[in-house]
Parts: structure tokens; sequence; C-alpha cells
């Protein structure tokens, strides 16, 4: 195990820029997720760690080595790609051991390793079966156990779960956080599905266009996201955004609505962005809040969703009980107390205290 140190990492492509200046430090044993949308750089970035690809400027360090200049053979890391990369003439434990294999190491060590990985991971009984006899899922923990034979002081995953259905997915990344919750090696695991991110990591690195946005743990993202692009982004469904101007009554004056925002006071006059996340909506007694027209249901089971028009802001809400509207009807909605953010409308859209 150990540490992960990127200093004003940088990556060109001749005169095209896609990450730039990255600083970043992964502790010891942390899982941190990259998440972005396509694009972002988030994959690149692994793949500098992983020295995959070149760094144009800057330095990688893992444990006390620099690296940046280092193959990856030399790097001591293992790393897990989306599409298997699995050796369809080889057995399971073959695929397992082939890395061991190829530095020379004795059969006895592979055989005792490839075997302790498979327990691990729920495959003594396939170690005999080829990739074409194996599930999605089960090429998958082929993947992750050949990563594991090696006991590298890093695992890089780079979107492992993207090729496989939404319940296994589930299944998976549960696995996969368990996994490191035995073995506690420092991992990287890229991935475009913020929940995926929001599940597993300890802390989450938000990418967008080769640069961060914000670090931090799964929770302080959600509650206290820097900016418009990471409340955007974390949390599903999407918050909703509404334009509007700060008031020095403590009002945010959105969509022909006045919202009470404490903290607008103190920029009075400043356009701005009022957020509030679609759960965070609740209906009421007309007196009590403001007027949206129904204007799509989603009954999801144990939820329902329902796209709304506010004032004249399209929104979505989110209620953990089942209603009986229907389009057309008028909800009147308020938010929960102490949930509504405020963003600067202008710039980077900076969250305003």
């Amino acid at each position: 195990m150990a540490e992960v140190q990127l200093a004003q990492v940088r990556k060109h492509y001749g005169t095209a820029a896609v990450i730039h200046g990255i600083d970043l430090s992964i502790r010891d044993g942390e899982f941190v997720a990259l998440v972005g949308p396509s694009g972002c750089g988030k994959s690149t970035l692994l793949r500098m760690i992983a020295g995959l690809e070149l760094v144009t400027q800057g330095r990688i360090r893992i444990g006390t080595r620099d690296v940046t200049d280092l193959d990856p053979k030399d790097r001591d890391i293992a790393m897990v790609f989306q599409n298997y990369a699995l050796y369809p003439h080889m057995t399971v434990a073959a695929n397992m051991g082939f890395s061991l294999e190829h530095r020379g190491r004795p059969k006895a060590e592979i055989a005792q390793r490839v075997r302790w990985a498979a327990g691990i991971l729920g495959l003594a009984a396939l170690l005999e079966r080829y990739p074409r006899q194996l599930s999605g899922g089960q090429r998958q923990r082929v993947a992750m156990g050949r990563a594991i034979v090696r006991d590298p002081q890093v695992f890089l995953f780079d979107e492992p779960l993207s090729n496989l259905d939404a319940k296994l997915r589930i299944v998976m990344r549960g696995e996969i956080k368990a996994l490191h919750q035995k073995l506690k090696t420092t991992t990287v695991y890229v991935t475009h599905d913020q929940v995926e991110a929001m599940t597993m990591a300890d802390r989450i690195v938000v990418l967008n266009a080769g640069r961060v946005e914000q670090v931090g743990a799964p929770l302080e993202l959600f509650d206290r996201p820097a900016n418009l692009f990471v409340a955007g982004f974390i949390g599903s469904p999407a918050m909703n955004f509404i334009p509007g101007r700060c008031t020095s009554e403590g009002y945010a004056a959105a969509g022909g609505l006045l919202l009470p925002m404490p903290e607008a006071a103190a920029h009075a006059g400043r356009e701005s962005v009022c957020g509030v996340r679609p759960e965070h909506l609740e209906p009421c007694a007309a007196c009590e809040g403001v007027p949206a027209q129904v204007l799509l249901v989603e009954p999801l089971g144990s939820e329902t969703q329902l796209s709304l028009r506010l004032g004249e802001m399209p929104v979505i809400a989110l209620f953990r009980e089942r209603l009986a509207v229907v389009p057309g009807d008028t909800l009147h909605l308020r938010p929960k107390a102490g949930t509504m953010h405020l963003f600067d409308a202008a710039g980077s859209g900076s969250r305003l205290e």
C-alpha cells in the first residue's frame, strides 16, 4: 500500500491541453473515485498514473518513489479495465496467474496466490473454466483476481462495471467495496456514474474539462457543492436551478417567486442561482408554499417523481410517498428547512455563503 501524489500534472496532445495542472493527494489505503462527464479527462489521468500515457508536465509519486518516467511494469500497480482483457485461450487460473508467471515466480507460489484470490472472489469452483464459459460478472471477478494476486501498492479501475447490466452493477460495486475493506489497498476508481462513486468511495474527485472542480467525501459534495457544476453533477435526479436576484431581506427573487434564503441578504442585488434537490421539495398547504403545475407523473413504486412548472421554471420533485395527482393539477410546494443552495450566476458559479 502507498500514497499517490500528483503535482501540477498536465497532459497535451499536440497543442490541445486535456489535463490542466492537477494537484491531488491520495492517502495510503484510501478509495478515491474520479468522476465527471465524458471527455473530462478522468481516464487520461488514471492512465498517466498507470504509465500508459506520458505526462507532459508535472510529477507523479507512488509511495516514496517518483514514477513519472517509469514503465507501467515498474510502478507496482494493477489495473482492471472496462473490457476485462482476459486471454480467451487460458483458463481462469492461468489468466489470474499470468502476470506472476511472466515475472518468473515459482509455480507453487503462483498456485497458492491464485487459490487465495479465488477464495476471496468466489471463483474457486471456476478455476478450470475458460472466459467464454463465464458470465459478465464472473469475468469481471477474474479480472479483479488477476490484479490482486500481484499484491500491488495501488489498484486502478477504469470504469470496470460499465459493460454489466444494472442489477449486476449493484452487486459488483458491493463486492469491489468489500474487497477494498478487506485488502485496504490504495484504490483509484474511474466512473461516469456518480451513484457508483457516492456508494463506494472514501473521497470523490469531480473533474470538468481537465480541471478539478471539488474534492471531498461523498456527503460533503452532496451537502455543500462548491459550484454549479458539482451541484448539478452530484445527486440523482439532478438539482433544480432557478435563476434570480438576491434581496436585502434575505430572499432570492427567482422565477416570479420569493424564495427564503438568509444568506442572500449579504449579496443584495447580485444575480444568483437558487438550487434545491428534488427530494428536498415537499407538498404543503396553499398558505405555506408556492403553486406548481404538474406536467408529468412518474410512479416509481416507493417514490413518485413529478415534473412541474414552478413560476416560469421547470423543476423535478421526488416524493417518498405516492401522490394521487395527474398532469394539469396544481400542487403547492416548499423546500425543507435548510436544504436550499445559493450560487453566483456569473463566472464559475461558485457557492455563495
